[in-house]
């Protein structure tokens, strides 16, 4: 019999956290989507004091990822992922089920994250814009030209982060990677966010890159264009690699 992924949460919480202010389940397993492999994801606010840390664990042969932190250390991981532009913990917060709310905590977790989502990521510098369109183009032009099967599988791959980055930017809507990247590419453009996925998907079953080389171009326009001739990059302060664009 597969244990009940809230049940379990909220024994690991009484027996682990049993001082924290809130806990929060979020992920598959806080909606009813969880399967019998899904792990834990959960955010534990602890008193002033403790330490801010994530950490994985195993508990009741099940995989556990938690998030843990003081009130200060959640305004500073709320600001790190502001500035990521991805707002993970946000989304934690916001929409995870609360198993532990101590006098308030957990609420006014809630209602800081729900603030920076809908406040929205800030808007890249343009000169961060022109170097991200700059690597885009290249690597579409690597996509059209590629003849070696794995390499276009490669570079489509980084086609596809490339995009959903200029385009989630565009749109000043979060980012996400892994299984959070269809997600968050969707809800930032239904309509383009489809066709860069379907394209992707199409390459990667018939090797046709067009209509993923054309979703990609599209969100190029949106941006200024393509960028080749005329691109030019000074560095300062900290330099990067060069590889970076690509």
């Amino acid at each position: 019999m597969i244990a009940d992924p809230v049940d379990q949460a909220r024994r690991l919480a009484r027996t682990r956290f049993p001082d924290a202010l809130a806990v929060v389940l979020a992920g598959s397993t806080s909606t009813g989507r969880a399967t019998a492999a899904s792990d834990l994801d959960i955010a534990v606010l602890v008193p002033e004091g403790g330490a801010s840390y994530r950490e994985t664990i195993r508990f009741e042969e099940r995989v556990v990822e938690l998030f843990v932190h003081t009130r200060t250390g959640l305004g500073e991981l709320f600001a790190a992922d502001v500035a990521a532009r991805r707002a993970v913990l946000q989304s934690m917060y916001a929409e995870g089920l609360v198993l532990v709310d101590r006098d308030g905590a957990a609420g006014a977790a809630r209602t800081l994250a729900a603030a920076d989502l809908r406040e929205g990521p800030p808007a890249l510098a343009p000169e961060t814009v022109e170097t991200k369109r700059y690597g885009l183009t290249d690597a579409l032009d690597d996509l059209v030209d590629a003849s070696d099967r794995v390499e276009r599988l490669a570079v489509a791959g980084f086609v596809l982060d490339a995009a959903a980055d200029l385009l989630c930017d565009h749109r000043r809507a979060w980012l996400g990677s892994g299984k959070w990247l269809p997600r968050r590419l969707l809800a930032a453009d239904p309509e383009l966010g489809d066709a860069l996925l379907g394209g992707h998907l199409r390459l990667c079953v018939t090797g046709d890159p067009a209509p993923f080389a054309e979703a990609a171009a599209s969100v190029l326009d949106l941006v200024g264009g393509p960028l080749r001739e005329g691109y030019r990059r000074t560095w300062h302060g900290v330099i990067d690699s060069v590889a970076a664009r690509r």
